[in-house]
């Protein structure tokens, strides 16, 4: 293998362990003879663009055990969608800098930014070698089991809907429905997640709906006055992205622009849910939106979680050092009696720009929820199972 130096970048919505996969990445790298020089990308390929680099050999070596459990993005990230003219700018500061070896840690559109200088750097004939280290709360990569980040923001939304359900019941006549929206470009993985605290059918959320399914108005209130007149109350989880059968965004209304890979910047979805109960049912009803908490909070970190954002991250280094080059560092489970996951590699080509939504076995669109299946699953993503709460029993006292 051809010596020189690394560079590391993270890109996209920081979550709570991607500097897991930072530092092992890191780690790997300070271990290994072949590698010189370990820079680190300023705010992501931006800040490759700008020679912006932090070198991480000098960082204090009490450093790196400390930034395992350090929430969000340490070297910076960024949302920039790689042009045409800068990939031989990029391809330049490789040379000059002797850079052979890229880790890039982000969703589909960094695997795509990993794949395009991949690819640009050997028709050029330039030795180089770019791994991608997947991250994304939205669980949404193809051809891996499912994502780091996504199972400690599923614990996140599935403890934020036990909370919810017991300020709610707590006065449920001031406002008997309460929505959550969570994030998810088009997959519902975290919506999904909500349930995974839930541990009968009354309990919360009664209601999940996610952008894999057409958002049907009338099927929707129907839902919502069945699980009142039961319960007396009613937790609904939704995601930003839901559309309606024309293929319509609930929360287009609400519209805040699109990023710079197009994307549309959504957030009227719970606020229109809530405006068509009140309208539709005279039930009074409010929302929760966590925001970024659900991506990066420090509290429910789950360790699963945590170990395999490092796992892949020191994969992706080994991969590289072995000759690979425009792939992705992929989860792949096993059928064992207790989950565990290895590390497998997966072509750029056929990640970049894919997405994998929520198959139809994970979820009944007749009851809008999730099935089983998704249980097993999702489970074991998000560590230890959620306390259940302790509720009071509620027999009155007879008049004397």
């Amino acid at each position: 293998m051809v010596s020189g130096n690394l560079i590391i970048g993270q890109s996209g919505g920081a979550t709570a362990v991607i500097n897991a996969s930072l530092v092992g990445a890191v780690e790997a790298a300070l271990a290994d003879t072949r590698i010189a020089g370990i820079y680190g990308m300023h705010y992501g390929i931006a800040g490759l663009l700008q020679e912006d680099f932090i070198d991480l050999r000098q960082q204090d070596a009490g450093l790196w055990p400390q930034l395992l459990h350090t929430p969000s993005a340490a070297l910076g990230s960024c949302r920039y969608k790689l042009q045409e003219q800068d990939i031989e700018r990029a391809l330049d500061i490789f040379r000059r800098y002797d850079i052979r070896y890229l880790l890039y840690i982000g969703g589909n559109d960094s695997a795509d930014t990993a794949h395009r200088l991949a690819q640009a750097a050997h028709h050029t004939g330039y030795e180089f070698y770019a791994i991608s280290i997947p991250k994304t709360i939205d669980n949404d990569l193809p051809f891996t089991d499912h994502c780091p980040g996504y199972g400690s923001a599923a614990r996140f939304i599935a403890a934020a809907a036990q909370d919810s359900t017991m300020n709610t019941l707590s006065m449920p006549g001031h406002y008997p429905v309460k929505i959550i929206e969570t994030m998810g470009r088009n997959a519902g993985w975290l919506a999904a997640a909500s349930t995974l605290g839930k541990h009968d059918e009354a309990d919360a959320p009664h209601i999940v709906l996610i952008p894999e399914q057409a958002f049907h108005k009338e099927r929707f209130l129907t839902q919502v006055e069945e699980a009142y007149r039961r319960y007396g109350y009613v937790v609904i989880v939704a995601s930003e992205a839901l559309r309606n059968e024309n293929g319509e965004a609930l929360g287009a209304t609400a519209q805040a622009g699109v990023d710079a890979f197009q994307h549309p910047l959504l957030s009227g979805t719970a606020q229109t849910l809530v405006e068509l109960i009140k309208q539709q049912l005279n039930l009074r009803a409010r929302f929760d939106k966590p925001g970024d908490f659900q991506r990066m909070s420090s509290q429910y970190v789950s360790p699963t979680d945590r170990q395999e954002a490092y796992l892949v991250g020191q994969k992706a280094l080994e991969a590289a050092l072995r000759g690979e080059s425009d792939k992705m560092v992929t989860l792949v489970r096993h059928d064992t009696p207790t989950y565990h996951c290895t590390t497998g590699l997966v072509e750029l080509g056929e990640i970049a720009n894919v997405q994998r939504l929520i198959p139809d076995a994970y979820f009944d669109a007749s009851t809008a929820m999730v099935t089983r299946a998704f249980h097993t699953y999702a489970q074991p993503l998000i560590g230890e199972p959620l306390p259940r709460y302790a509720r009071l029993d509620t027999t009155k006292v007879i008049s004397l």
